[in-house]
């Protein structure tokens, strides 16, 4: 009885160290699914207006909603504009920012609000978006925050009767890449919050 356990014990001991190592090897696999996962990218198409969302220090976001104004996939960007640093408004810093990178001004609309949360942001957008009419929109934001704001929007829209067509459009990001996330330090913070962040949505917190 004694040598009949520990041989299961002896089994399982060499089963879990395989299955460790398994696991190890394909790190890279199941790590990138797990980046991938959070990605929802629908692709540039004609559109009444871009929406950039807030929270990318870095002007990615921005960049890629000035370059869909000058290869002519919509007119304007509308610059959604949280509070930030040192009293100045998100969107006034990343306007400035485009300005300075050579971006025309009149492309640019800042839509100035209080919210500090992508569904506090979505209801915002969704106002500023109705007060213009607009019936098909870009909404442009890191790529990792793709799919959890495209959920929320459109969660939004639901609760509000309707909305504009929306479709995600990512930029990419200075630390993220769904392909590498967990080589860096920022990388795995921010997938580690996404992550933290999209269970919370999915119960409601």
């Amino acid at each position: 009885m004694g040598e009949r356990r520990g041989f299961r014990f002896q089994f399982g001991l060499v089963a879990l160290l395989l299955l460790t190592a398994v696991v190890y090897l394909a790190r890279d696999v199941w790590l990138g699914a797990l980046g991938s996962v959070l990605v929802h990218d629908e692709g540039v198409g004609k559109a009444e207006i871009a929406v950039v969302l807030a929270g990318d220090s870095w002007g990615y976001r921005l960049t890629k909603g000035a370059e869909l104004v000058r290869q002519g996939f919509v007119p304007l960007v509308l610059v959604s504009g949280p509070p930030a640093f040192y009293e100045v408004n998100e969107a006034d810093a990343a306007i400035r920012f485009a300005i300075d990178k050579g971006y025309p001004a009149e492309w640019f609309i800042p839509v100035y609000h209080t919210a500090l949360s992508t569904r506090d942001e979505a209801t915002a957008v969704l106002d500023a978006l109705q007060q213009r009419h607009i019936q098909s929109a870009l909404v442009v934001t890191s790529d990792y925050h793709t799919g959890r704001a495209g959920r929320i929007f459109r969660d939004v829209e639901r609760r509000r009767g309707g909305g504009p067509k929306l479709r995600m459009v990512a930029s990419r990001d200075r630390f993220f890449s769904a392909a590498g996330w967990w080589h860096n330090r920022e990388g795995q913070k921010i997938a580690f919050m996404e992550w933290a962040k999209t269970v919370a949505t999915v119960f409601g917190i």
